[in-house]
């Protein structure tokens, strides 16, 4: 049953009464009730009845344009699927007959070529007017040689241009052990996921032919073209010596001695097939899938196989049909959406002993890691017990989840608690143990910097390290704080100071995981806050200053994802309802809430929310790799708003800004 939540708007309140009085004498408190008690219903109303809360996690073409490429190059080519996808695709073309990577994005060269090579092959006529602008616009921006690597695999694959364009990427690095610096425990978690299959490939370089009408060799005027990665400028550098590195490798490729490359295929398939979760998932993201999914049919397994079978099953999962078009997630957040709306509901006061936090709560403990996975190599005495972002990737758990969900599981009042205290000091016994040495956390993995992967050829999405981030440390001492831990501790110290040294000059904080300086601010301020940092610091005043003088004239915040590339964009962009969340979340525990930038902020947010009690944005405000990959997380806009207003709520009733913090599950000094 949902419960009603009120103020006492009759009542005076001394942090309220002077200053707040000019700025909030227009923003009505029955109003602000409402939109929250309007927010929380709708919330409520979108839990699956199995606890979580899910959405579509949204991204761009080239995903449901490779399920394309997938299905002919395994020979599972699914009609009415194919259709749909085509329709997908052409729904999403721009005006200039380009694809994007964000809502708003100029169009993106690779995009594009994936995306009309996707409809050649599911005969889509080149004359077609869709497909003319999409042809020109890549021959008017620099062809195939301004395509990204993996776009240029697929070409390779369909045998539309020659794998001696493609990067070296030599199977017998599965064989580095793991104190040499270029070894797979080096990557990223998804890096490893996706690379590991994909070297499988590449030793077989195959060419799965396709007819000329399928094929896109109206884009490539001039066939004799070199398309491989060219030489930096500058003479002697890094890039250049991977590059002539590249070119030694493919030398001593073609001849006939190779000592390790059987040794290094078995490595390599055991490990794929080592990482498949029992419900077909590989790393929880579609390339990691897609690249073991082709491994697997040059490897000769069947369609019918098993775990063939399952990993389609998978692939299947992870499509969303709207209608008469199909998109495929890169993703999918369950977890994550589950914690974070978990949290938003008892911001707003939800009871603590509500059924729909008991059900999610009961799905966790379902959810939680039990499974030692690739995070062991480096930190081989911890016991699992955290959590990861999708329904099945047991083998990397993720910190920033983990910290997100004990910050709920701490606060629900479970009926069981020694079975709640038991697996919750479990998942923080493993998140504590998953520090870097520099004081922060990455997502998925400890001292994940090794700055050499990145300079590799074939690395040009510059996304093959999960190093330390400001946003990630900074929930995971949010949540430290909430569990009462000290200052003084050894690990909040280094963490503190690893994330006080992170703050740019201009007072904000880059966000690695959202878009981007809002989130990255948002989140140090709340964990600094969290954790008993004096919030009338210079740095902390500074970062405050900096969210309000971003905000826009309509009193709302937004960020466009190019700030990530231009630094001078950081703050910039139209207004979102999850952007402006984060801002208002940020100047709240700054000691800004009774500032008129809060009112505003507020103000934008009741405004803007619809009947049904939620916002929409159609922007991307989720980060998937800088500059290369962005997300929208349909969710974003619901429980964030919804939170923002809540915990505005509490600053101006003077309430305690930490709600969540009532009940201890350890108390450290």
């Amino acid at each position: 049953m949902n419960q009603s939540v009120s103020v006492n708007s009759d009542t005076p309140n001394p942090k309220t009464s002077e200053s707040n009085d000019n700025h909030t004498k227009n923003l009505n408190i029955d109003t602000l009730n409402k939109a929250i008690e309007r927010s929380r219903d709708y919330l409520l109303s979108c839990q699956d009845p199995e606890g979580f809360w899910i959405d579509e996690l949204e991204s761009n073409a080239t995903i449901t344009a490779e399920l394309i490429f997938l299905m002919h190059f395994v020979g599972k080519i699914n009609e009415d699927t194919q259709k749909k996808c085509v329709q997908y695709l052409l729904n999403e073309q721009r005006e200039d007959g380009s694809w994007a990577i964000y809502y708003g994005a100029p169009g993106c060269i690779s995009t594009t070529i994936e995306s009309y090579m996707a409809m050649k092959m599911a005969e889509i006529s080149p004359d077609h007017p869709q497909m003319e602008k999409a042809k020109e616009f890549v021959l008017n921006n620099g062809g195939i040689k301004k395509a990204r690597v993996f776009t240029k695999i697929f070409l390779a694959m369909f045998g539309q241009i020659s794998w001696k364009h493609i990067p070296a990427m030599p199977i017998e690095l599965v064989l580095m052990p793991n104190w040499f610096p270029l070894n797979i425990y080096e990557m990223s978690s998804w890096s490893r996921g996706v690379i590991v299959p994909l070297l499988i490939v590449y030793a077989h370089r195959p060419v799965h032919e396709v007819p000329n009408e399928k094929g896109v060799s109206e884009l490539i005027p001039n066939p004799n073209e070199d398309f491989s990665v060219s030489w930096a400028d500058g003479g002697l550098n890094l890039h250049n010596a991977f590059i002539f590195l590249d070119k030694v490798i493919k030398l001593l490729g073609k001849l006939p001695f190779k000592p390790f490359r059987k040794k290094a295929m078995k490595t390599a398939i055991k490990w794929v097939l080592n990482h498949q979760e029992d419900q077909g998932d590989w790393a929880g993201i579609q390339p990691a899938m897609f690249n073991s999914v082709l491994a697997l049919k040059l490897l000769n397994y069947s369609n019918n196989d098993p775990i063939v079978i399952k990993a389609w099953e998978a692939i299947e999962r992870f499509c969303i049909v709207k209608e008469d078009s199909l998109v495929m997630q890169s993703c999918i957040s369950p977890l994550w959406d589950t914690g974070i709306a978990c949290n938003a509901l008892m911001d707003a006061g939800l009871p603590k002993d509500h059924p729909a936090l008991i059900k999610a709560t009961e799905f966790f403990f379902r959810k939680q890691v039990v499974k030692r996975g690739d995070w062991q190599v480096k930190n081989p005495n911890a016991q699992p017990g955290g959590w990861a972002f999708e329904f099945y990737n047991e083998l990397y758990p993720d910190n920033d989840d983990t910290a997100e969900i004990l910050m709920a599981i701490h606060c629900i009042e479970y009926p069981d608690l020694r079975h709640k205290l038991k697996e919750s000091q479990r998942a923080l016994s493993w998140l504590l143990s998953m520090q870097s040495k520099n004081g922060g956390w990455g997502a998925f993995d400890q001292d994940n910097d090794q700055e050499l992967f990145n300079a590799i050829p074939f690395a040009d999405h510059n996304a093959m390290l999960d190093p330390p981030t400001a946003d990630v440390t900074s929930r995971i001492i949010w949540l430290l704080g909430i569990l009462g831990y000290s200052r003084e501790h050894p690990q909040v110290k280094e963490a503190i100071a690893y994330i006080i040294g992170e703050q740019e000059n201009d007072g904000s904080w880059f966000g690695r995981w959202g878009v981007n300086y809002i989130y990255g601010t948002f989140l140090a301020l709340n964990g600094l806050h969290s954790i008993g940092e004096d919030m009338t610091k210079g740095n902390i005043v500074k970062a405050a200053q900096w969210l309000k003088s971003k905000q826009n004239p309509d009193g709302g915040w937004g960020e466009t994802c190019a700030s990530y590339g231009d630094q001078k964009l950081a703050g910039i962009g139209e207004s979102t309802a999850s952007q402006t969340a984060w801002a208002l979340l940020g100047l709240t525990v700054a000691g800004e809430a009774d500032s008129e930038q809060a009112a505003k902020g507020v103000q934008f947010l009741i405004t803007n929310q619809n009947e049904s009690g939620t916002w929409y944005e159609p922007q991307f405000t989720g980060t998937g790799f800088p500059e290369h990959f962005y997300i929208k997380y349909h969710m974003y806009q619901h429980y964030f708003p919804l939170m923002a207003l809540a915990r505005y709520r509490h600053a101006i009733q003077n309430d305690d800004l930490e709600p969540r913090k009532e009940k201890k599950l350890k108390k450290a000094s």
